[in-house]
């Protein structure tokens, strides 16, 4: 009685091994994956979040850059060496791309809209990369 009690133990339990069928033909049990499988779809996943969070850093950063440049260009500190510094920093960095909108956008009298313009399609272009990034990961 032993044996049989063995037996159906054995018949219950499934193989969750390849099986040897014949010479160099292996048959693979149905409830098994190739090995990594999990490990490189959980790989892309986080590529994919890696870079999603990378563009909206640089993008806030970016508008932080925007916004200084443009409180810089109202306020002129006639004998600093370091507002001079960093006003030359953001015109190289910031001027490049506030131009693309600068001589299409109308201006309010003195009020200048281009960085306005410029921070929202910042804005627009990084969801529109986050979620293409979304997709195609």
């Amino acid at each position: 009685m032993p044996d049989a009690h063995v037996k159906d133990a054995h018949a219950v339990v499934p193989r969750l091994v390849p099986v040897l069928v014949a010479v160099g033909t292996i048959r693979r049990a149905a409830n098994t994956r190739p090995m990594g499988a999990h490990a490189s779809s959980g790989l892309l996943a986080d590529t994919a979040s890696s870079l999603q969070s990378f563009v909206t850093v640089f993008v806030s950063i970016y508008i932080l850059f925007i916004f200084a440049w443009v409180l810089l260009s109202w306020i002129r500190l006639p004998y600093s060496t370091v507002a001079a510094s960093l006003q030359r920093f953001l015109d190289e960095v910031v001027s490049p791309y506030i131009g693309l909108f600068r001589g299409r956008i109308p201006t309010l009298g003195p009020l200048d809209l281009s960085p306005i313009v410029a921070v929202v399609v910042l804005l627009v272009a990084a969801q529109v990369i986050n979620a293409l990034i979304g997709r195609l990961l």
